[in-house]
């Protein structure tokens, strides 16, 4: 069985577990097992549908140091440290952090050892101790790779002290978010159980992701830019944004700024990680005790009366078998949590963006400029998931039934493929933009109907496109998981400029009299043209299903 360097390194802080009543010994018999089983293991951010030798992790995190990268210009942005070092911690926990939920809360989670270690003498603190530091060693070089090159360059910049200042805050950065993802899935293994247990689980996973992006909005907006400079004015609400933690005790012991808020910040930036930890220590037995519960069944869950994809099927499906199809993909959709799981943060990202920029839009006017004026057009922003979601549409837990697309009398198999992206559209982004919708014609007024239709209209050819570039050589929820790669990034930018493109095209019809009805109409003529030659002029697909 292999050994591991960075074991060999852990040994020298052996004393350290056994003063805390954690058998060294027996937790790095365990680590080094479930090490050598992520041989198989491939990180979400560099699955490939190949198996390939090694550890796929440790070959993925040239990917995060590519990442680090966009750290380098904000180094350069002056002598303001709470301001940069802020927005640097900022940018690094959004990485790390999301990357702690993708791949790593499956580890925290993981109750497959549980017949094996709960017949043998090991203590839950010990087991606990196990899942923290495997997920801390990949943690520990994830953020290795990501900051390895703007570390240098900071040490270039601003010195030793600055450099030793940000690797020890770098460190308290790693246990907060590795306690704070714990203690969360502690708090919910508490009061729920079951089948309703792993899907509150998966809503906090979004929810995490969606938060994250939002406490930039709010990070930016704890300064005040001023004659070409950031000024840092403290509010009660800092203390609750923990990028501002990190970036204080630089302004602190470099800038001697010894203010009461900036000495509360560092404090907090100290404190809390460490006391993050220690309670999540304190916990570790009744976390593995409650861990049973994700794999308990509530029983068999009652038939709903109304089934909404009943109705929808027979308004927007014109055939009986693209309906069946239909009806599959929409309830394959609601009960895949890991389908979920991938796709449902980007709908959150497509609701906050458009509100984000219309809210930065009214901090540079008024209300009335706002509301005559065309920053509707940001409602296109909430189009930024239809690449990920016509992606994910190839995918399923459950992908070994896909056996069934060959011994199933189809007929067209068009309808299977457009089925599918009517069951998303309607499923995933109507919601959305609906909701979207009201909240702007309350800003804009019903003036901009005909602009929503065409928004409407338009999203639906982008959906066309999408598949067209990324997913029609595969049968929809026929592949595993495990196989899921990136959407390419080429495409994927490329498909952005469609989107700016399109947003260009509506604003220039806007300016000519009744220009957007006649755009409209041409959408329209386009898109039902383009999908019924994708969808019904295509023959069967030769490749195997997965």
């Amino acid at each position: 069985m292999s050994d591991f360097r960075y074991l060999k390194f852990l040994g020298l802080f052996q004393f350290i577990f056994k003063r805390f009543g954690i058998d060294y010994s027996v937790m790095r018999k365990i680590l080094v097992i479930k090490l050598t089983m992520d041989q198989r293991r491939a990180p979400t951010i560099f699955n490939n549908a190949k198996k390939k030798e090694g550890n796929q992790f440790l070959k993925s995190i040239g990917i995060y140091a590519l990442y680090g990268l966009i750290l380098i210009p904000f180094i350069f942005l002056g002598e303001n440290y709470i301001f940069l070092m802020s927005i640097i911690f900022g940018i690094s926990m959004f990485i790390l952090m999301t990357s702690m939920i993708a791949d790593f809360s499956s580890v925290l989670l993981d109750v497959r050892d549980k017949n094996i270690l709960n017949t043998k003498p090991v203590n839950a603190r010990t087991v606990s101790a196990a899942k923290i530091v495997h997920v801390g060693i990949y943690m520990t070089l994830l953020t290795g790779a990501f900051i390895g090159v703007p570390s240098l360059v900071i040490l270039a910049r601003h010195g030793i002290a600055f450099f030793g200042l940000f690797l020890v805050m770098l460190l308290l950065l790693v246990l907060f978010i590795i306690a704070l993802t714990a203690l969360i899935y502690i708090f919910i293994l508490r009061f729920f159980n079951g089948e309703r247990l792993k899907d509150i689980i998966n809503y906090v996973q979004i929810l995490l992701s969606v938060s994250i992006f939002i406490g930039y909005q709010v990070l930016i907006r704890s300064f005040d830019f001023v004659d070409f400079d950031f000024i840092y004015d403290f509010s009660w609400w800092h203390v609750l944004i923990p990028p501002l933690w990190f970036g204080a005790p630089f302004e602190l012991l470099l800038h001697q700024n010894t203010s009461t808020a900036i000495i509360a910040l560092s404090i907090m930036a100290l404190v809390v990680p460490i006391l993050s930890i220690s309670l999540y220590y304190r916990l570790m037995p009744a976390f593995e005790r409650n861990l049973q519960k994700l794999m308990e069944s509530t029983g068999k869950s009652r038939k709903k009366m109304f089934q909404p994809e009943n109705l929808l099927a027979k308004v927007v499906c014109y055939r009986n078998e693209e309906r069946v199809f239909f009806r599959f993909a929409y309830q394959m959709m609601k009960q895949e949590r890991e389908f979920k799981l991938k796709v449902y943060p980007a709908l959150g990202m497509a609701i906050v963006l458009p509100l984000i920029f219309i809210f930065n839009q009214w901090s540079m006017s008024s209300f009335a400029e706002l509301a005559e004026g065309n920053s509707y057009l940001t409602i296109y922003a909430c189009s930024i998931m239809i690449s990920l979601m016509v992606h994910m549409l190839k995918y399923s837990a459950n992908s070994n039934g896909s056996w069934i697309y060959r011994t199933a009398p189809i007929k067209e198999t068009g309808a299977m493929y457009s089925a599918a992206l009517k069951a998303a559209l309607l499923k995933l982004y109507i919601p959305i933009f609906l909701l979207l919708s009201v909240l702007y014609i309350a800003i804009f007024s019903f003036r901009i109907i005909p602009d929503l239709a065409v928004v409407l209209v338009t999203t639906c050819l982008l959906t066309l496109l999408a598949y067209k570039a990324l997913n029609n050589e595969a049968y929809p929820f026929s592949e595993a998981f495990q196989a899921v790669q990136n959407v390419n990034t080429m495409k994927n930018f490329l498909m952005m400029f469609v989107v700016g493109f399109l947003v260009l095209v509506h604003f220039l019809a806007t300016l000519f009299p009744y220009g957007i009805y006649i755009y409209l109409t041409l959408l329209l003529l386009v898109t039902f043209i383009g999908w019924r030659w994708t969808f019904y002029h295509q023959a069967t697909p030769s490749e195997e299903v997965h």
